[in-house]
């Protein structure tokens, strides 16, 4: 077997093969060090991450710039208003909104959009990776009451131009795509468990911003596309590499072995003190949330969506069960600076 060369450094790691030896001797270090190489602070231990994620000093965007200035349009003012690229006010009531809305949100709801959405994928016969991915996003756009299929590729498009790396083309795919989720959400059924569910949590808060709540509509559907994809493709490797339990403990396996959000990022906007390390402020803290055991984060900015993503990828990977073997495929991992994100390449075993 070919051994792979250790990550370079904190980004490279979401991509290798094996980036978990190296995680835990991050992890080791209680101190956040400065990477010279990526010129960013980095912090893996448990401890210090999340008081890194605790410090209200240590914000989701640069004080200065709330949104990057390349995204300056129509997505852009979705970004802005997303609960989870604020602080403050601006987070809290959406996220409070959000948190009782998907806690309110029937198991049996879930189970059953998600079964109907897989087998209508599995039906059609697509690729692991398009399953993986359009599973996630379909599912939560029928329970929010949105049946039509090209929503999968205008929340990618979106997604991608978001990233960080985005290109001028990403970036215009990204703005282009906004009308036509907007568009999506205007058309959606009030009755759906998911839209519904928002609605009335937002009713219960005085959440008025109807701008702001379609946002953050669609924010679900954003957050859900990666993540969730990430956790039903690691899924799927843990699958192939011959794990046999039930998906619900194979989920909570992966969670806890193999996460999808690998990091995170908070930048300073005062001098902070983090393990007796001086930070100053305007500088950029990578998170390493999979060396920390923090798939989904902590403290303010945890994620709202952490039981529905785990409820979508064990009946997703039920679903695949169920449905037969899987293929004799090999993998890799798409380049992300965040996300583990398997691609499976069909016709190729392992």
């Amino acid at each position: 077997m070919t051994v792979s060369a250790p990550p370079a450094d904190a980004l490279a790691a979401v991509s290798h093969p094996d980036p978990y030896p190296y995680y835990a001797a991050l992890a080791r270090q209680e101190a956040p060090f400065h990477d010279e190489r990526l010129g960013l602070w980095v912090a893996a231990h448990p401890g210090t991450v999340r008081a890194v994620l605790a410090q209200a000093d240590c914000r989701v965007r640069p004080p200065h710039e709330p949104v990057p200035p390349a995204l300056a349009g129509p997505a852009g003012s979705v970004f802005g208003a997303l609960a989870r690229m604020n602080d403050g006010a601006r987070h809290e009531l959406p996220k409070a909104v959000l948190l009782e809305a998907l806690a309110a949100l029937p198991a049996e709801a879930v189970a059953a959009h998600v079964r109907r959405t897989a087998d209508a994928l599995l039906v059609q016969g697509v690729a692991l990776t398009t399953f993986a991915f359009e599973l996630p996003v379909r599912a939560v756009a029928s329970l929010l009451g949105c049946t039509d299929p090209a929503v999968a590729g205008h929340v990618r498009s979106f997604v991608a131009g978001l990233a960080a790396r985005a290109d001028a083309a990403a970036i215009a795919a990204a703005h282009d795509a906004v009308p036509h989720l907007l568009a999506l959400a205007d058309d959606i059924e009030s009755d759906a468990p998911l839209l519904r569910a928002v609605q009335e949590a937002a009713r219960r808060h005085g959440w008025t911003d109807a701008a702001a709540l379609r946002a953050n509509v669609l924010g679900l559907l954003s957050q859900t596309y990666e993540a969730t994809a990430g956790l039903i493709g690691n899924g799927i490797v843990a699958r192939l590499r011959g794990d046999a339990r039930p998906a619900a403990a194979l989920v909570d396996h992966v969670l806890r072995t193999d996460p999808p959000v690998q990091n995170t990022r908070r930048f300073t906007a005062a001098d902070v003190d983090i393990a007796g390390v001086r930070i100053a402020a305007g500088q950029t803290i990578l998170l390493v949330l999979a060396a920390a055991g923090e798939p989904f984060g902590h403290g303010r900015h945890a994620c709202p969506g952490q039981a529905l993503a785990r409820a979508i990828a064990l009946h997703a990977l039920a679903a695949l069960q169920e449905h037969g073997p899987l293929p004799d495929v090999a993998w890799r991992y798409r380049a992300s600076p965040n996300g583990r994100l398997p691609e499976f390449i069909e016709g190729e075993g392992k």
